[in-house]
């Protein structure tokens, strides 16, 4: 089975699996269930963002290199996702408030069929692009650093490149604002 399929079963699953500490261990790949609470990480503990990079949903090519020197939300969602409808007002509140602080949003279709991505995209209308990964690549990229580990998942990636925060399911405004504005005001 390939790396792809055996993280798309565990999605579909469900599976738990995360250390004590509650960071999880370096290729833990595991799905869990999110609760979307944040859960930010001490400067010291965080660990690089890999490069990735993909086509965007739209056109184009989109990568994490193109925000370099920013705080960027990365959201991985899916248009088959009940939690991602849920969570899509927050984030995209969130993303036209924080903006004007020099925040970037950055969306990760994981898993889809591009036209039901693209009929999600026109409805919900988030105002940040996404890259389209229907392989799977770009959640991959994370495996030996803090992965998604379920979809919705959101990461807040530092000034400096580094994984600052994880929340596992539908983010709340508050702790996704709040997390945020911690994280870019350091």
């Amino acid at each position: 089975m390939s790396a792809s399929l055996a993280l798309l079963a565990l999605l579909a699953a469900g599976c738990a699996g995360n250390s004590q500490s509650g960071q999880p261990q370096v290729g833990d790949t595991r799905f869990v269930a999110g609760d979307g609470k944040m859960q930010i990480f001490a400067a010291a503990d965080r660990r690089p963002a890999p490069s990735v990079e993909g086509p965007g949903l739209e056109g184009g090519t989109l990568s994490l290199a193109q925000y370099k020197g920013k705080v960027v939300v990365l959201n991985f969602w899916a248009s088959w996702c009940g939690p991602c409808r849920a969570e899509a007002p927050v984030l995209k509140d969130v993303a036209a408030k924080t903006k004007a602080g020099g925040v970037e949003f950055l969306g990760v279709d994981f898993k889809d069929r591009k036209a039901d991505a693209l009929a999600f995209e026109r409805t919900e209308k988030p105002g940040y692009p996404s890259i389209f990964d229907q392989p799977g690549k770009v959640a991959l990229a994370f495996q030996g650093t803090v992965p998604p580990a379920a979809i919705p998942s959101t990461l807040i990636i530092d000034e400096q490149g580094r994984i600052a925060a994880r929340a596992l399911g539908a983010v709340k405004y508050t702790d996704l604002m709040d997390a945020v504005t911690k994280v870019r005001d350091e």
